[in-house]
């Protein structure tokens, strides 16, 4: 994707080479590229043009492209996160389930802002920290992505950072119960 002139969006094709990208990544949903095909190219374009107009509100431009049929939230931040890094980020399944805290996976609006909101706060921390430059959100949901599948493809390369240890279990005798008859 790249500008094209004064205003950013996409086309039909470049939705569908999207699309067919982001199931590579995750779970295959044929149907999908079956509704997105179903899209007028003229549409695409209207559609993917306003969202990256609402920038930086970021529920506003995930709308605007959750209107074409086939895409939802996950796919809206793809197209976002490939034409604005700087303030959006792709909600795989992989990224999601590293955020620390963050609950089960769900693909809605509520729950990408949510991510969103966290991967945003890691990226402005980092970038504070960093003497080698800025974090986008981007930046950090392809760090929380390749932990995730490093992790996933070789286990034991890779620290378990779970967000809170497993309580040692209670080794102390169970109390007894008093009965009627005592």
């Amino acid at each position: 994707m790249a500008p094209r002139g004064t205003a950013w969006h996409v086309t039909r094709d470049e939705l569908e080479r999207l699309l067919a990208w982001k199931l590579a990544r995750g779970r295959f949903r044929p149907r999908l590229q079956q509704l997105v095909a179903a899209n007028s190219p003229e549409l695409v374009v209207q559609h993917s043009a306003a969202a990256f107009r609402l920038l930086p509100d970021m529920y506003a431009a995930v709308m605007a492209l959750c209107a074409l049929r086939g895409v939802g939230p996950a796919t809206a931040s793809a197209v976002l996160a490939a034409g604005a890094p700087e303030v959006a980020a792709f909600m795989s399944e992989e990224a999601v389930a590293a955020v620390p805290g963050l609950p089960a996976l769900q693909y809605t609006i509520k729950h990408y802002l949510l991510y969103l909101s966290r991967v945003q706060e890691r990226a402005t921390a980092l970038s504070q920290g960093s003497a080698s430059g800025l974090w986008t959100p981007h930046h950090v949901e392809t760090a929380l992505w390749t932990w995730a599948v490093g992790r996933k493809m070789c286990p034991d390369l890779l620290p378990n950072l779970s967000p809170s240890p497993v309580p040692a279990e209670d080794t102390r005798p169970a109390k007894k119960r008093r009965t009627q008859a005592e």
